[in-house]
């Protein structure tokens, strides 16, 4: 692990090793006055999203409420290492979550009874299963979150119709095939307008990505993940929660499923609550939706963390 200088914003490159590879991410310290050892959360972005994709804003504002926050790049993409890139691999983002969350507990300073998870789309789902499987996670946050693959693709060949979940089929198979034959991925876009081959491709979708993406972002991932989504199914983990969760649901969503984020708050019980917001998947990241979301969250961990 490598802690360099702390660069302005009180935000600092680190780095932390996961299965022979490295995760680069940011670690944001809380204020000076903060009381220490303080409570950290930790932090990914949804599908194919990397660091710089509007999550610094929620790190910050969490960072001055009085948390740690560590930022990190998935396996694969962003800055972090893994070859072939842009290759979505569920169990390898879930094991970098792990090595996240380990790097979070060594930190000096940083309580490691009192980690918190942060995610947002396909890492709402990510925190759920995390926090199943570690059941020393004190809180998780999950905004947006992708909990039933299932239904997600669902709603994704209902917009699309039935030709173009066979176009999809087709270029998951041909890149199972290039995998096999040891070749570089046959590639899709992550986010495309609607009648697009995408992994997102609703109404609105490729505006709202374009909104909070940086300039340079690699808009495609590896097709093999339209065969891993259906299968992915968070939600059943919700019996093995032990923590106080925050669901936050974008009533209007059309990338994920709204029905699913009350469903997992229903079967966690009463350590869960529902927070639901009158807006479309992306429009949580931005304006008064973002001030909105982070306010409720950054409240949550206050109370979950340090209650």
């Amino acid at each position: 692990m490598t802690l360099p200088s702390p660069a302005p914003l009180s935000r600092t490159d680190v780095s932390f090793p996961v299965d022979g590879l490295v995760c680069r991410a940011w670690l944001y310290r809380p204020d000076a006055r903060t009381s220490l050892p303080a409570p950290c959360i930790v932090m990914a972005h949804g599908l194919g999203g990397t660091r710089d994709c509007g999550l610094a804003p929620y790190a910050e504002r969490f960072a001055a409420a009085g948390f740690f926050v560590v930022v990190f790049d998935y396996r694969q993409l962003g800055d972090s290492q893994g070859e072939p890139r842009q290759v979505i691999s569920i169990e390898g983002q879930l094991d970098d979550w792990r090595g996240a969350v380990a790097f979070a507990r060594s930190l000096p300073n940083v309580d490691p009874e009192r980690i918190g998870l942060w995610g947002t789309s396909l890492s709402g789902g990510h925190v759920i299963v995390t926090a199943a499987r570690d059941k020393s996670i004190a809180a998780v946050s999950a905004q947006c979150p992708m909990l039933d693959g299932t239904a997600s693709a669902r709603m994704a060949i209902a917009d699309a119709g039935a030709v173009m979940a066979m176009r999809m089929t087709s270029a998951a198979m041909l890149d199972l095939g290039t995998m096999i034959a040891g070749q570089l991925p046959h590639y899709v876009p992550i986010v495309g307008h609607q009648g697009d081959l995408a992994a997102m491709a609703t109404p609105g979708a490729y505006d709202g990505c374009m909104a909070i993406v940086p300039p340079g972002w690699r808009n495609e991932i590896a097709a093999r993940f339209f065969m891993a989504l259906p299968i992915y199914r968070p939600f059943l983990y919700a019996k093995d929660i032990s923590c106080p969760t925050l669901v936050i649901a974008c009533e209007r969503d059309t990338v994920v499923s709204a029905e699913a984020a009350a469903d997992i708050v229903t079967r966690i019980g009463d350590k869960a609550r529902l927070a639901t917001l009158p807006i479309d998947h992306f429009d949580i990241y931005k304006g008064e939706w973002f001030e909105r979301s982070s306010e409720e969250q950054a409240a949550f961990f206050g109370a979950a963390l340090r209650g």
